[in-house]
């Protein structure tokens, strides 16, 4: 689990600490990463870039301070982190995760909890994409959870795809739970976990909704066939998201990068339904209390990022729905 990593404070989890220790030398349950890619999760990243006016250089300096400081990348607004993706360097003896030097990887644990050290100061970088290219090492636990990086797929678009794998995986299992017709509505359908959500439901056997931002959004879903019907709401305002949605949904994914969220999408759910949030902003006492308020009988589920085999699940979306994969291609190459 990683614990003799935790230099402070004594006693808790890796992904609990203040501090890391991230030194290169492994234990026998280890693993060395040479890294090659970090990818910021959206709302870190949104919220470095607002804090700093889109201030490239001020965001780099930022996140480096930060894994400096922190043996991690670990935002202490936020309280998130991202990803990675590199080549093993060194496996030691006990590693129960079955890789070898020279092995693609990314890792499908958080920056928040993966020891991390940066070598070249993140210099070719430019603070202005999520996606950032770096050099360094990262350690692995025997707990750690890593994908071998897809042959078919660019590098950069599987750290893409990984980064978010966690949210149509839990999609499909939960439609899947419910019998009869269920209606699915995603607020953020035009990102990442958001089109993958969508696309796993649909999959699934659900109609599904697509909540979007604005008009240039809407376009792109409609275009591309990601949803049964589209919608142009703030998903901050309650009341516009629940008109948006019309009739309340079985399920609601909430894949939106900014806080505020969680009063829609509890009225958009119909009783006896799920809200599901993937998103980092969002606020659980919020959440938890707004429910109550609203005697809404739903079951509300953190998405915790991991289901197993939720790997292959997101690249197997992204091979068989040609609008997800455009979409991500288009993310990716415009940062």
């Amino acid at each position: 689990m990683g614990l003799r990593r935790v230099l402070e404070p004594a006693g808790v989890l890796p992904q609990a600490a203040w501090r890391l220790d991230a030194s290169p030398e492994i234990a026998a349950d280890e693993v060395r990463i040479a890294v090659r890619r970090l990818n910021l999760d959206a709302a870190s990243f949104r919220q470095l870039a607002e804090k700093h006016g889109g201030d490239g250089a001020k965001v780099r300096a930022e996140v480096a301070g930060i894994i400096e400081t922190r043996g991690k990348m670990h935002n202490p607004v936020t309280g998130s982190g991202g990803m990675l993706i590199g080549v093993v360097e060194e496996v030691g003896s006990e590693s129960p995760l079955g890789l070898k030097p020279g092995d693609r990887v990314a890792t499908l644990v958080s920056l928040t909890l993966t020891p991390l050290r940066i070598t070249d100061g993140l210099q070719q970088w430019d603070g202005k994409s999520e996606q950032i290219p770096a050099e360094g090492t990262a350690i692995l636990f025997g707990r750690s959870v890593v994908g071998v990086l897809p042959e078919d797929l660019e590098p950069e678009l599987a750290l893409a795809v990984y980064d978010v794998c966690g949210a149509p995986a839990l999609t499909d299992r939960i439609v899947r739970e419910y019998d009869g017709e269920v209606t699915v509505a995603v607020l953020g359908g035009a990102g990442k976990s958001g089109s993958l959500s969508l696309a796993a439901a649909r999959l699934a056997g659900a109609r599904t909704t697509a909540i979007v931002r604005d008009e240039t959004e809407a376009a792109a879903v409609r275009q591309g066939g990601l949803a049964d019907a589209v919608a142009v709401a703030d998903a901050r305002n309650p009341v516009a998201v629940a008109e948006a949605v019309g009739e309340p949904v079985t399920i609601t994914v909430v894949c939106v990068d900014v806080p505020g969220c969680e009063h829609g999408a509890i009225l958009a759910t119909a009783p006896g339904g799920t809200v599901i949030f993937f998103s980092m902003a969002t606020s659980f006492p919020a959440a938890a209390l707004g429910a109550e308020g609203l005697a809404a009988d739903v079951t509300m589920l953190i998405g915790n990022g991991f289901v197993p085999g939720h790997a292959e699940f997101a690249v197997d979306l992204v091979r068989r729905v040609p609008a997800v994969r455009q979409l991500f291609e288009s993310r990716v190459a415009g940062h």
